[in-house]
Parts: C-alpha cells; sequence; structure tokens
C-alpha cells in the first residue's frame, strides 16, 4: 500500500533526517530509542491508513500493490493452510515459522520497497489495532496477509460493521430532527401562520 500523508506539505530538517536515518538498515543504528520512536510513529501512521482504507472502500476491491497476484499466489503456494481471520503468532514468530517464511519474504526483496521494514500487523482480522491485537511483521508479510484476507473476504467484516453504524447514526440524526423540530415546525409554524396570517392576509388583499 503506498499511502501518502500530505506529500504536497513542506518538510522539517528534523524530519528529512529522520527520513534518512529510516531508510538505512536496522543493524545501522542499534538501539536508539529516537530511531525506535520514529519508527513506532511511522508503523502507526501506516496501520491508521490501512484500517481507514478498509472501513470505507470493501476491501475484496482493494490493490494494496502492483504486485497483489504474485504475491497472493506465492503466498498460499507456500502457506496453503494457514489460518488468516485469527492469527496465531507462533505461525509468524516461531524459529520454525521464520525458517518457513524467510525465502517467500525474500522472494519480493527489491519487487516490494522496505519489504522487510517493521509493520503493524493486527491477529484478529474482525478487531482493530489494538495493543492486544497487534504485532510486528515485516512489510512483505503484511501485505500477504492482508491481500489474502481482503481476497478471501475476511477483511469485510470491518467494512461491514463501520458501514451498518454510519448508517445506524444517520438514521437516528435524521429521525431525532423529524421529530424534534419537523413535527413542531409544521404544528406551530405551519399551522399558525395558515390560521393566524394566512387568513388574514387573504382578507386584507381581498
Amino acid at each position: 500500500m503506498e499511502a501518502t500523508g500530505g506529500a504536497d506539505e513542506p518538510v522539517s530538517g528534523e524530519l528529512v533526517s529522520v527520513a534518512r536515518a529510516l531508510s538505512l538498515p536496522a543493524e545501522s543504528y542499534g538501539n536508539d530509542p529516537d530511531i525506535e520512536m520514529a519508527w513506532a510513529m511511522r508503523a502507526m501512521q501506516h496501520a491508521e491508513v490501512y484500517y481507514k482504507l478498509i472501513s470505507s472502500v470493501d476491501p475484496q476491491f482493494l490493490k494494496l500493490t502492483k504486485v497483489d497476484d504474485d504475491i497472493y499466489s506465492e503466498f498460499r503456494k507456500h502457506f496453503e493452510t494457514l489460518r488468516i481471520d485469527v492469527l496465531d503468532p507462533e505461525d509468524l514468530k516461531s524459529v520454525s515459522a521464520k525458517e518457513k517464511w524467510r525465502p517467500f519474504c525474500l522472494r519480493f526483496d527489491g519487487v516490494i520497497e522496505d519489504f522487510n521494514y517493521g509493520t503493524l500487523l493486527r491477529l484478529d482480522c474482525s478487531l482493530g489495532y489494538t495493543e492486544e491485537n497487534t504485532i510486528f511483521a515485516p512489510r512483505i508479510q503484511f501485505f500477504a496477509i492482508e491481500i489474502a484476507r481482503n481476497r478471501e473476504g475476511y477483511n469485510k467484516v470491518v467494512y461491514t460493521a463501520v458501514q451498518d453504524e454510519e448508517k445506524d447514526n444517520g438514521a437516528n440524526g435524521g429521525g431525532e430532527k423529524d421529530a424534534d423540530s419537523g413535527e413542531e415546525k409544521g404544528a406551530n409554524g405551519g399551522g399558525e401562520k395558515d390560521t393566524d396570517s394566512g387568513e388574514e392576509k387573504g382578507a386584507n388583499e381581498m
């Protein structure tokens, strides 16, 4: 997902420095807390953008990269039975899992920009990005799982829930207006004009 925010806005020198630092491999800066915070902030921004995306557009029609088809076919070829609606962290983080994921991830080195960049991934796709429902994963792993969730219909639960909530809020708002302002206006405003001003005006004009 090539999502950017405010690309046309001026960028401060500090942000440019952070961006340059983030372009370096992780081993280049060790455990620098400032850089770690910058990585965490960028990952959170990415997560927020993605969640808004699947909340506002039917996920089955989303295209996250230029090579979605390749990612999905390779993913299901190597992880045919992996359950993706609710992920087991062991399927991503255990030693044996990492060994299985490594060839898949390296397949997209140079194809996906920052393919191994740390990205937030939801464990249960029906829920949002909470602390309990989130783990860090390489960017290509995020793409593989989220593309599969979109194509296989698992992420539609988020879209449907948000759309239903918006419809309910809209219905409640419209109903209150009709009950409070609409009917009162008809009873007090419209009725009085017909009886008081309307008839008097007609009598005077005649």
